[in-house]
C-alpha cells in the first residue's frame, strides 16, 4: 500500500535499523522501544489486521518472528522476550499493518509496560549500537 508507514519502510522509503530480511518479513528496531532490543517484525504482504492475512503469507513470516527472537536471546542475553500482535485500535494497534512485536525481558525488571526513563531509555534508543550488538 503506498501511504503505509511499514509499507514505505520496507520499500526503503524511510529509514530504519533493520536486523533482518527476507522475501515474507522485514524486521528492525522499534524506534519507541519498552525495553532494549523491542524488534517489529513485519509482513511484506499489506494486510491491517491478522484477519486479513492469507494463511500462506502468516506460514510465511512466522520462521522470521523465531529467528529475530531467537537471535535477540542469543546477542542481548535476555532472560525472556514478549510477542505481541495487537488488532484494531481498540486493542492498541497504532499502524495499519500487520507486525510483530518482540521485546526481550530481563529477571528484575517490573511487570507491564511502563515507558523507559534514564539510563535504560537512552540505550534502548542507542539503535546503531544495537544493531551492532546483534548483528556482530
Amino acid at each position: 500500500m503506498e501511504d503505509c508507514l511499514f509499507c514505505k519502510i520496507i520499500r526503503g522509503e524511510i529509514p530504519s535499523t533493520k536486523l533482518f530480511e527476507d522475501a515474507h518479513a522485514y524486521a528492525f528496531l522499534d524506534i519507541n522501544p519498552f525495553g532494549k532490543g523491542h524488534t517489529l517484525v513485519v509482513p511484506k504482504f499489506h494486510a491491517e489486521q491478522l484477519f486479513f492475512l492469507p494463511p500462506e503469507e502468516l506460514a510465511g513470516v512466522m520462521p522470521a518472528v523465531q529467528r529475530v527472537a531467537c537471535l535477540l536471546r542469543r546477542k542481548l542475553g535476555c532472560d525472556g522476550l514478549a510477542l505481541m500482535q495487537l488488532n484494531g485500535a481498540c486493542a492498541g494497534q497504532t499502524v495499519g499493518h500487520v507486525h510483530f512485536h518482540l521485546i526481550p525481558r530481563y529477571a528484575g525488571q517490573p511487570a507491564g509496560w511502563a515507558p523507559l526513563e534514564g539510563e535504560a531509555a537512552r540505550e534502548a534508543k542507542d539503535f546503531e549500537a544495537l544493531r551492532k550488538q546483534i548483528l556482530g
